[in-house]
């Protein structure tokens, strides 16, 4: 039972922290670039859109393709990093614990 104990006090330890992990993640931010650096997308923690910035010389209005798709590049490299810091979070969370793959947390 003393095994069980601890295994419980763990897990409210990690409850703890990953409730405030998830606050931090507001307060991320990242940039995500696309047309060398031409236009960039800074997204929060939580993926939400915070910010874009566009080059004055992208803005053709002829060829609207090239923008839109430049944004989803952006928004993609974005992702990516926000994922990655989210994932480096975790495992301060977790503290080294091996989890099984395809655990992904916060649940």
């Amino acid at each position: 039972m003393k095994n069980l104990g601890n295994l419980m006090k763990q897990a409210q330890q990690m409850q703890s922290k990953m409730a405030e992990m998830q606050a931090k993640l507001g307060d991320l931010e990242v940039t995500g670039a696309a047309g060398g650096g031409m236009l960039k997308v800074t997204l929060n923690g939580k993926f939400e859109l915070k910010a874009i910035k566009i080059d004055k010389a992208l803005a053709d209005p002829d060829d609207v393709e090239v923008l839109e798709d430049l944004i989803v590049a952006a928004f993609n490299d974005a992702k990516v990093k926000a994922e990655a810091a989210m994932q480096e979070e975790m495992a301060k969370v977790t503290g080294g614990l091996n989890l099984p793959a395809g655990i992904k947390l916060p649940f």
